[in-house]
Order: structure tokens, then C-alpha cells, then sequence
């Protein structure tokens, strides 16, 4: 199995707002950037969808390594919010919905195909593939003419 190193970031000029995620692939010395944003979404949107097309991008099965800055998404996972949420009919802890659904949908067959393990980096504390990351997704969001976020109604 490859052993692969995925560093994810998403940002929004306003929350809501113009939006930007970016994700840095790298197996052995072989590096690739992925980067995308939306004219008006949310910062936790961004966030999982960084971590979304990071993993998408990945043709086989592969060891990864999840480098991400945000809490709500390693929380998902490793607090198993997204398996009780799955329990509880997409509902939270509160019975409301569970906002970015849509995006936690997509998210759920990857974490079943790779071994899939997360570290928490603090953001814009100079850790280099996150501050990449964050420029990146920045540029994003500031690009004119950016598409509708399609999700963006229900978060």
C-alpha cells in the first residue's frame, strides 16, 4: 500500500462567502497541489472539501497520512461524531440536521477505501504544507466569477 501525506485547508473571505480549499498530495518525492473555491460558502465546507478531493485524487487504495488545521473535521472522525450522526438518521446531538451533509456523504466512502490517519496541525503557526495550503485557498476565494457552492443552502 502507498504511503501517502495529505495537507488540507480551507479558508472563506467572510463566513459565509467567497471560499477556497486546497490540498497537497505527496508520495515519496512527488508532490501535487489541488485547489478549488465557491462564490459564496462557509469555512467547514471548505474545510472537508479540501480533505474530500485530497483523497479523491488518490487511484488505489493508499496508507494516508491527513494533515489537517481543522478541529470540526478531525472531531468527525476521530470523536466518531460522523458514525453516531449516521446512527442517528443525520442528526446531531441536538436532533437538528447535521449541516454539510452532502459533503460528509462524499467523504464517507474514502475513509472506507484508505487507512486514513489524522494529525492536528495549529493553523497559521508556520507548519510550511499548512501555510501552502492556506495561500492556495486564499487565492481562491479571491478569484472573480467563482461557481455557486451547490451545498452552501443547507450549512
Amino acid at each position: 500500500m502507498k504511503h501517502i501525506l495529505l495537507f488540507t485547508d480551507g479558508s472563506c473571505l467572510g463566513n459565509p462567502g467567497p471560499g477556497g480549499w486546497a490540498s497537497i498530495l505527496r508520495f515519496g518525492d512527488t508532490e501535487k497541489e489541488l485547489s478549488g473555491g465557491f462564490a459564496l460558502t462557509t469555512n467547514n465546507r471548505m474545510e472537508i472539501l479540501a480533505v474530500v478531493e485530497g483523497l479523491a485524487a488518490l487511484k488505489e487504495p493508499c496508507k494516508v497520512d491527513l494533515y489537517t488545521d481543522s478541529q470540526y473535521v478531525r472531531n468527525a472522525v476521530e470523536k466518531k461524531w460522523l458514525v453516531n450522526w449516521q446512527k442517528n438518521g443525520w442528526k446531531n446531538a441536538s436532533k437538528k440536521p447535521v449541516k454539510n451533509k452532502d459533503l460528509w456523504l462524499r467523504l464517507l466512502p474514502y475513509l472506507d477505501k484508505h487507512d486514513v490517519k489524522l494529525h492536528w496541525v495549529r493553523g497559521h503557526s508556520g507548519h510550511p504544507e499548512n501555510e501552502r495550503c492556506d495561500e492556495l485557498a486564499r487565492a481562491e476565494a479571491a478569484k472573480p466569477n467563482l461557481p455557486r457552492d451547490e451545498g452552501h443552502d443547507e450549512a
